[in-house]
C-alpha cells in the first residue's frame, strides 16, 4: 500500500497548493470559540445537537445526517462498513487518493476507470464496469484534482444500475459548483442507495479542526453510526460548525471570491495560450509539460505555493492551483506571468513528452 506524504513543510507562503479556504473562516467562529470555557473542555462532546442543527440546513431529518472528523472519516467508514475483502470499488481516475487506502485497506479490489485526455467524467465505461461484485462506486463531483463534474441523472443512473452497490458521493466542493444529489435523499423517485459526504475544511475554511458530514438512507447512515466513535467530533470542532453555518452571508462572499478569482485565472491562462480544463471547484488545472516541478519551485521562491499534480494516472506535466482572495490572485497571476517569462516556456512545451518517471501519488 503506498505511504502517506504529508503537506511540505514550511507553508507559510501563499497557500494555493491544497485547495484550503485562503483567508479565514466566518467571525462567527471566532467569537463562538472565545466563549468556551475552561470546563467545556473537560467533557466529552455530544454532537447529536449539532447534528440536528446541521441537518435542518440541509432539509433533512438528523437521522440522515451524522458528522464526521472530515471526509477522510466519512470516506474510512463507508468502506469499512461496505467493503469485504475481494468486493469490488469502483470509481473514475485521477481523483483523491484516499479512496485508494480506504479501499485497499479493507481488501477490496480496486476498479479504477481512466478519465481520457479531455478528464471528463468517463461515465459510459464507468456504468460498463459494474459487476455483480461492486459493492461500492465513488463518485467526486466536482471532482479533485481536475474540477470536471457529474450529472445528477448520470449519478442516479449509476445508482440504478447497481443497486446491489452503494454509491458514495463526495460533494467536498460542492458550494463552488452549486449542483448537488443532497436534495433527492427525502425524495421518494430517487434511488435509496447514495450517501453524500460534505467538508466544512474548503468553503466553511476548518479545514484544521476536521469537520465533516455524511448524509443518506436512515438505513445506511444507522449502519455507519454502528461503525464510528461517539465522541468522532471534538468539541472545538462543533462549536465552530454551530456557528459557522448560521454566517450564510460568508459562505456567500466567499463563494464569490473564488468564482471571480477562478475566472480571472482562467482568463489569464487563455491569454498566455497555457491550457488548462474548465473548473467547477475552487482550483484549476493547467498542462505544463516537463518543465512542472521547475515551475512549482520557482514560484515557491516567489512566495507562491501551488501544487504538482503529475504524479496521478494521466496528469503527466500538470499543475493545479488554488484559487484565493481578489489581492491573492493578483499575486499569484503576476508571479506565474514573470516565471513563465523567466524559464523562456512557450505554448509548445505542453505537448512535449514526459521524460520523468512517474511516482505514487500523494494524498491531498
Amino acid at each position: 500500500m503506498p505511504e502517506y506524504h504529508p503537506p511540505l513543510d514550511g507553508r507559510a507562503s501563499l497557500r494555493l497548493d491544497f485547495n484550503e479556504n485562503t483567508h479565514a473562516p466566518s467571525l462567527t467562529v471566532r467569537d463562538a470559540l472565545g466563549r468556551l470555557s475552561l470546563e467545556s473542555f473537560t467533557v466529552y462532546p455530544e454532537r447529536g445537537p449539532v447534528e440536528a442543527k446541521v441537518a435542518a440546513t440541509l432539509g433533512l431529518p438528523p437521522q440522515q445526517v451524522l458528522l464526521t472528523n472530515g471526509v477522510d472519516e466519512a470516506i474510512h467508514l463507508v468502506t469499512y462498513t461496505f467493503l469485504e475483502e475481494g468486493d469490488e470499488c469502483l470509481f473514475a481516475v485521477p481523483s483523491f487518493f484516499m479512496y485508494d487506502v480506504n479501499a485497499m485497506g479493507m481488501g477490496a479490489k480496486l476498479v479504477r476507470i481512466q478519465m481520457d485526455s479531455t478528464l471528463a467524467f468517463p461515465y459510459e465505461r464507468l456504468l460498463a464496469a459494474i459487476t455483480p461484485k461492486t459493492k461500492l462506486i465513488i463518485l467526486c463531483s466536482p471532482n479533485n484534482p481536475t474540477g470536471s463534474t457529474i450529472t445528477r441523472e448520470q449519478i442516479h443512473s449509476i445508482a440504478n444500475a447497481a443497486p446491489h452497490a452503494v454509491i458514495l458521493v463526495d460533494e467536498a466542493y460542492f458550494h463552488f459548483f452549486g449542483e448537488t444529489v443532497m436534495t433527492d435523499l427525502q425524495s421518494s423517485n430517487a434511488p435509496r442507495n447514495i450517501l453524500v459526504a460534505r467538508t466544512f475544511s474548503k468553503a466553511y475554511g476548518l479545514a484544521s479542526i476536521r469537520a465533516g458530514l455524511i448524509a443518506g438512507p436512515v438505513n445506511l447512515v444507522n449502519y455507519l453510526r454502528k461503525a464510528c466513535s461517539p465522541y468522532n467530533v471534538n468539541g472545538i470542532a462543533l462549536t465552530a460548525i454551530n456557528a459557522s453555518i448560521d454566517d450564510t452571508d460568508y459562505i456567500d462572499w466567499y463563494v464569490e471570491q473564488v468564482h471571480a478569482g477562478r475566472a480571472r485565472l482562467e482568463k489569464t491562462l487563455d491569454n498566455m495560450r497555457v491550457p488548462y480544463w474548465k473548473s467547477h471547484a475552487n482550483f484549476v488545472l493547467m498542462h505544463i509539460g516537463p518543465r512542472h516541478k521547475e515551475l512549482v519551485t520557482a514560484m515557491r521562491a516567489r512566495g507562491i505555493l501551488i501544487r504538482d499534480r503529475s504524479n496521478d494516472p494521466g496528469l503527466a506535466g500538470c499543475v493545479r492551483i488554488t484559487i484565493g482572495l481578489e489581492d491573492q490572485m493578483s499575486a499569484c497571476i503576476a508571479a506565474l506571468r514573470d516565471t513563465l517569462a523567466s524559464m523562456g516556456w512557450t505554448p509548445a512545451e505542453a505537448n512535449a513528452p514526459e521524460t520523468q518517471p512517474q511516482e505514487t501519488p500523494e494524498y491531498e
